[in-house]
């Protein structure tokens, strides 16, 4: 829908592209409007020359647009029952410009100033187009030097303050007439999705009423060479009526190099430019003006984006791998790629329950997750791991990307025992925010494919693959084994070869086959070193596991006497306890050892 009843372009008009969003659904409709015509109708009714049917919150004939120079003027009609924003302000009547939006019910229209088609415009035979190369401008002097110097100094300031896009606009096409003293339009432009020119802002020194749209043949050049294209118009062109009453004499555009052909600006003047002459030395000069500025507008963008990546990225990144990928932070180390890494999935329990139980104070609750997310994240990070996204009340931590390192499966275990350990402080302090909050933690080792990903705009780091599936399925299984830290085999034995006892220590605790997954494997808990866990004694240790192994061996008798010797506040022992109790302490018929889960853990 959103299609015109008058879409024709007629002579003096102007095209005008107006995009509708609603329900994340973008629909555009192109239409012409000259000076002294009948304003179009937006609304639901058949009767409208701009129909949306889909919004019950626009009336039949909500608004009228009527066209001043190249704004258009939104009026509010009588008829319309809801109000109409711009800028978050409710509007009777407003002056539209090009890149602006008004908002009714649930959707949201953007104006457009469209670059007409050059039919309208003189013939290709009065036009020379050139090609301007910067080598040829290198000697070029300036005349008004002064002037122009004081306008690019203030070049940086200005695109640093800009809050939006349009608004920086608006100041480039203002700088562009105060340094070009024989240019009568200065805009914006740049391309379409579909590739045709389109304009973001236009600034006319004069009557704008009167003045020439840009040429959408001259854009299209322009950004198809990502050059500077000049259009000037031959005497012959320019002393006809048709020139003399549209104001053509030249035109060039230069775009924005290296910013992937999005925009560029377009200048464009009154009078005939004859070679070898001071007009054309004056013109040589005003181009080269304008690629100063778009030189410096595009380092300025550039430099700003990638500030931007860098802020986004860093907050991933602890300070020794931040180190290593040096101050401007090479993104190309941050491409993804398949690599060995360790992956940590640390959750909080019971926080859906505790959601309910604090319905009425969300926001406290919200508060104390977020503290508890950041000591999470904060011992991920002190010992050289890389932050993922947030999943809820969860935080995902992973080691051996971007640099590899043989200490990242022990770094790892050791950033899980701290956070094991702050939250047991917390615990111990009945004025401490966490204080009931449990913590649940899975780590596995294995391939994975890790790397940045997003938009320039917005760039994030992830990890995806088996090992991560396998990390939440350990993580969930620590509530159904009452531990706080289950890892897998691998760094089982990683941490037994490698791993100081004064940093920590493992017991073996099932060979399982969780719900969903094909193959067993054998699943331990990590354990403090006894300095700071002295309930569990080396010795104790060394008694589960060998009660362990008389259960997977089918001796369930000497199994209950081997766990009976922990002590009665270790809970690591009820799962096999009940299990034994349960069979009467006797294996069931055809035992193999494995434990196989007949529910996913956490359901």
């Amino acid at each position: 829908m959103l299609e015109p009843v008058r879409s024709s372009p007629s002579p003096g008009s102007i095209m005008f592209r107006l995009i509708a969003t609603t329900a994340g659904q973008k629909i555009a409709a192109q239409f012409s409007l000259a000076s002294g015509t009948a304003p179009l109708q937006l609304g639901r009714s058949p009767k409208a020359d701009l129909q949306t049917p889909w919004d019950q919150r626009i009336s039949g004939l909500h608004l009228q647009l009527q066209p001043e120079g190249s704004a258009l003027r939104l009026n509010r009609l009588p008829t319309a029952a809801n109000p109409v924003f711009v800028d978050g302000r409710e509007v009777t009547s407003v002056l539209l410009q090009s890149g602006q939006s008004f908002i009714i019910g649930g959707t949201s229209f953007e104006l457009q100033l469209s670059i007409r088609s050059d039919s309208s415009q003189p013939p290709t035979e009065g036009i020379r187009q050139l090609t301007i190369e910067r080598q040829s401008l290198e000697q070029v002097r300036f005349n008004d030097a002064a002037r122009r110097i004081e306008v690019l100094t203030s070049l940086p300031t200005v695109i640093r303050e800009a809050a939006v896009e349009r608004e920086l606009s608006l100041q480039l096409t203002a700088m562009l007439l105060a340094g070009i003293s024989d240019a009568d339009l200065a805009a914006v432009v740049g391309l379409t999705d579909q590739s045709q020119p389109r304009i973001f802002h236009a600034e006319h020194r004069f009557d704008a009423a009167t003045a020439v749209a840009p040429s959408s043949r001259l854009v299209a050049a322009a950004m198809q060479q990502q050059k500077t294209v000049l259009h000037i118009w031959d005497e012959a062109a320019a002393n006809s009526e048709y020139t003399q009453a549209q104001g053509f004499g030249w035109a060039f555009c230069t775009p924005f190099a290296d910013l992937g052909g999005e925009k560029g600006l377009y200048i464009s003047g009154r009078g005939t430019i004859e070679p070898g002459q001071s007009s054309e030395q004056r013109l040589q000069g005003d181009i080269r003006f304008a690629e100063l500025i778009a030189d410096i507008v595009t380092a300025l963008q550039k430099q700003r984006r990638m500030e931007r990546q860098q802020s986004g990225l860093r907050q991933f990144f602890s300070p020794p791998v931040l180190e290593a990928l040096g101050r401007d932070l090479d993104t190309s180390l941050l491409e993804p790629r398949e690599c060995d890494v360790t992956v940590l999935f640390c959750d909080l329990r019971g926080f859906s329950h505790r959601a309910e139980e604090q319905a009425d104070n969300l926001t406290g609750l919200l508060e104390r997750v977020s503290l508890a997310l950041e000591v999470m994240t904060s011992q991920i990070l002190r010992f050289g791991g890389v932050t993922g996204d947030f999943q809820g009340d969860a935080a995902l931590g992973f080691w051996g990307w971007p640099l590899e390192s043989a200490e990242a499966p022990l770094n790892a275990c050791r950033a899980a025992l701290a956070i094991r350990e702050e939250f047991s402080k917390a615990q111990a302090d009945p004025g401490h925010p966490l204080r009931d909050f449990e913590t649940s933690i899975g780590i596995s080792y294995g391939r994975a494919v890790a790397g940045k990903i997003g938009t320039r705009e917005q760039v994030k780091v992830t990890v995806f693959g088996p090992v991560v599936n396998l990390a939440s399925r350990l993580e969930a299984m620590t509530r159904e084994l009452h531990v706080s830290v289950l890892i897998d085999e691998r760094l089982d034995q990683l941490v037994r070869g490698r791993m100081n006892p004064g940093d920590g220590r493992v017991r073996r605790l099932l060979k399982v086959q969780p719900y969903g997954l094909d193959k067993p494997l054998f699943v331990s808990e990590l354990v403090p070193p006894a300095e700071r866990f002295p309930l569990l004694t080396d010795q104790h240790l060394a008694d589960f596991e060998a009660g362990l192994q008389a259960f997977m061996e089918g001796r369930w008798s000497e199994a209950w006497s081997f766990l009976h010797r922990m002590p009665a506040e270790d809970r690591a022992q009820d799962f096999l306890s009940m299990l034994i109790t349960q069979h009467d302490r006797r294996a069931p018929p055809g035992w193999d050892g494995i434990v196989r889960m007949k529910k996913k853990s956490g359901a």
